[in-house]
């Protein structure tokens, strides 16, 4: 990792040491204006042009289409330019995580890159971008990054300064303002078997993201969400409910499950951190699920700088495939992934003093033009490489957003895998709705709707 960390583009010039963060001055605001896109990323292209230019992204989309199954391929027409694989991965091993390298190398005979042209297709609203601007000038992190304050309907903090500040970009990452997921989760064993663990339907509400909201009338709870598991038999009717804060630490995360053998609602604050995930089977952790999730306070955050990196991106083409196509034993089908070069954020992660977690060291590889974690290498107490995660992000211009929910999460040793909210084969993929009142997302609604 030394000799990557050497191609390290310019903006490393921006890293600060400490985890103390806060508002930019106007005159640097200034640049989501030119320099930079109006979500933080840079606006020109590399150096050689494999990385294009941003110049709007992808925001016109056929909204029938886009709410139904399949979902529009916008690059159908798109070639691979070149495949990494076992043969020739120490030739693009400046480009690769060490946890894609780790994949290679272990399935030398399934598991490698299709790299196609880099399509820059993260986009938002007007106003999303104004709010945006507006965090610049006023958000602050505090409780030493761990908490979130004057941010609202933006990415909070688009010039960052902190590894906090990256992961609070991620965290409140623009997706819509209201969607319904349904999913499925496989696990995959070592016999290269994959098993159903559950079917699902999430309900996501960003508060933060009330379009006819503002910064006066937020009350806190960023991220709301309700879940509702309906196969196999024996899971059909448990429910999840999650309200998460901006203010990690005071506040914390509220959660409750539904146990439909017990017919109650019971508060579940093991919903966190690395209490392994049930819904999952327990194959990833919960601060696992969509790649980072939930509170940075078991960790320091050192934004170590930004990069060029293979990373998958744009896979609508992937989200069309059945779940024969798609599943290949060890790993998701290699065949149907597309990856592309784009710059990204990195930021390592190591225990903090008196906190514990199971993954004692984390780095993750955060697209610059989403705000979204696409990579993540998961180290052991003894420094071994030990979990891998990858996302499978795709365009959705009806909301606009580039959207990374589906991810993978690899137990190299044990050589198991879990692929989470695969929206393939459902009737919607990833379509906004309109949102429901906040009593939907209370202990008492979900106990009233509970089956069985």
């Amino acid at each position: 990792m030394n000799n990557k960390i050497k191609t390290l583009v310019a903006t490393t010039m921006l890293v600060a040491c400490s985890n103390t963060f806060g508002a930019v001055s106007s005159e640097e605001a200034m640049t989501l204006k030119n320099e930079l896109t109006p979500l933080g990323a840079e606006r020109a292209g590399n150096a050689d042009g494999s990385i294009p230019a941003w110049t709007g992204g992808v925001t016109e989309a056929d909204v029938a289409n886009a709410t139904a199954q399949p979902r529009e391929n916008y690059f159908a027409d798109d070639t691979v330019q070149y495949v990494v694989d076992t043969n020739n991965v120490d030739e693009y091993s400046e480009l690769l995580s060490e946890g894609v390298q780790a994949l290679i190398n272990k399935y030398p005979d399934s598991f490698h890159l299709n790299v196609y042209e880099t399509r820059r297709t993260a986009a938002a609203p007007e106003w999303v971008y104004e709010n945006t601007y507006q965090n610049a000038l006023r958000a602050v992190g505090t409780e030493n990054g761990n908490s979130v304050e004057n941010a609202y309907g933006g990415t909070p903090f688009p010039i960052p300064k902190s590894g906090a500040e990256v992961m609070w970009n991620h965290l409140l990452r623009w997706k819509g303002e209201s969607v319904e997921l349904p999913f499925r989760v496989f696990v995959g064993s070592s016999d290269g078997k994959t098993t159903l663990a559950v079917a699902a339907k999430d309900e996501h509400q960003m508060p933060y993201y009330y379009e006819d909201g503002d910064l006066d009338s937020f009350q806190g709870d960023a991220l709301l969400i309700r879940q509702l598991q309906t196969e196999p038999a024996f899971k059909a009717g448990e429910s999840i409910l999650i309200r998460d804060p901006l203010d990690q630490v005071n506040e914390g995360r509220k959660a409750w499950q539904y146990l439909a053998g017990q017919r109650r609602v019971r508060r579940a604050p093991t919903i966190a951190f690395d209490t392994p995930d049930f819904v999952a089977s327990g194959q990833n952790y919960f601060d696992e699920v969509f790649m980072f999730f939930g509170s940075l306070e078991r960790y320091d955050w050192e934004l170590v700088g930004k990069q060029e990196m293979l990373i998958p991106y744009n896979n609508n083409a992937f989200l069309t495939k059945t779940f024969d196509e798609v599943l290949d034993g060890h790993h998701l089908n290699s065949d149907q992934m597309r990856w592309e070069k784009h710059r990204v954020w990195v930021v390592e992660a190591t225990l903090a003093e008196g906190k514990r977690h199971v993954v004692p060291k984390k780095r993750f590889y955060v697209d610059e033009d989403s705000w979204s974690v696409v990579l993540v290498d998961g180290y052991d107490a003894n420094g071994e490489l030990w979990r891998v995660q990858h996302a499978v992000p795709f365009v959705a211009p009806e909301i606009p957003a580039v959207v990374t929910t589906t991810f993978t999460a690899f137990n190299l040793p044990a050589d198991t895998w879990v692929v989470n909210l695969l929206y393939n084969e459902q009737d919607v993929q990833y379509r906004p709705v309109r949102r429901r009142p906040d009593i939907y997302f209370t202990p008492d609604a979900l106990a009233g709707s509970g089956i069985r």
